[in-house]
């Protein structure tokens, strides 16, 4: 990171498979919270992102780091999957939907400001229709920034490959439009409140002869110079 600010760039992102566990390998097992604290450091870096958390080890000693450290960004990826404890349990997560909302609550307690993403799987194996309705409440309860949304397939050498694939495939299709719908209302409502502010932006570059740049929450802004 020290020779990347040297050679003038602004935005770094930590990037892992689960991010949260850093250290977990590493002689005195230092956290991931101590690494963001130590990047901070760095002369000439503006902003700080990390990718992708695990709910199960977001703990709150990382949540403090992020309210605390000017550098490190306001915008947390939290991929909740399901919303329903079934699921969450065949999927190997290792939380609760209380423990995820938990989670969010005592972020949003520490980040006022901070924007939220997460990401949804429909049609996991044997998920009924009242299962998916726990995360689509959930996701209408929660209001994130954004969800990605995936329909199951099979992946070879998972743990879920073992498991019949049985939601049709037009199911997992309508319930991933009826998320889609919903989100896109949210998203909608969310970034209209954004209007008439003035927000911070990162540029970085041109598209179709405008300037594009990220905010500190990682909403993408175009705009024309004057």
């Amino acid at each position: 990171v020290q020779v990347l600010a040297a050679r003038g760039v602004k935005e770094v992102t930590l990037l892992g498979q689960n991010v949260d566990s850093y250290g977990h390998d590493l002689p005195g097992r230092p956290s991931l919270a101590k690494l963001l604290r130590a990047v901070s450091e760095v002369v000439g870096l503006w902003r700080i992102r990390f990718l992708t958390s695990h709910p199960k080890d977001m703990s709150q000693e990382l949540i403090e780091a992020v309210a605390e450290l000017d550098k490190v960004c306001e915008h947390l990826e939290v991929p909740v999957q399901s919303g329903d404890d079934e699921i969450l349990k065949r999927m190997g997560r290792g939380y609760t939907v209380d423990e995820y909302r938990d989670l969010i609550r005592r972020i949003r307690e520490k980040i006022p400001e901070v924007s939220l993403s997460t990401d949804v799987i429909v049609g996991f194996p044997g998920e009924t229709e009242e299962q998916f309705l726990r995360t689509y409440d959930l996701l209408e309860e929660e209001e994130f920034d954004t969800v990605h949304i995936a329909s199951y397939s099979v992946r070879p050498g998972t743990a879920a490959a073992r498991l019949p694939d049985d939601v049709l495939h037009q199911e997992k299709l309508r319930r991933r439009e009826a998320i889609e719908k919903l989100q896109t209302g949210i998203a909608r409502r969310k970034n209209e409140r954004l209007l008439g502010q003035a927000v911070e932006i990162l540029v970085e570059g041109k598209a179709k002869g405008k300037w594009k740049g990220r905010t500190r929450t990682h909403k993408l802004v175009f705009f024309q110079d004057e």
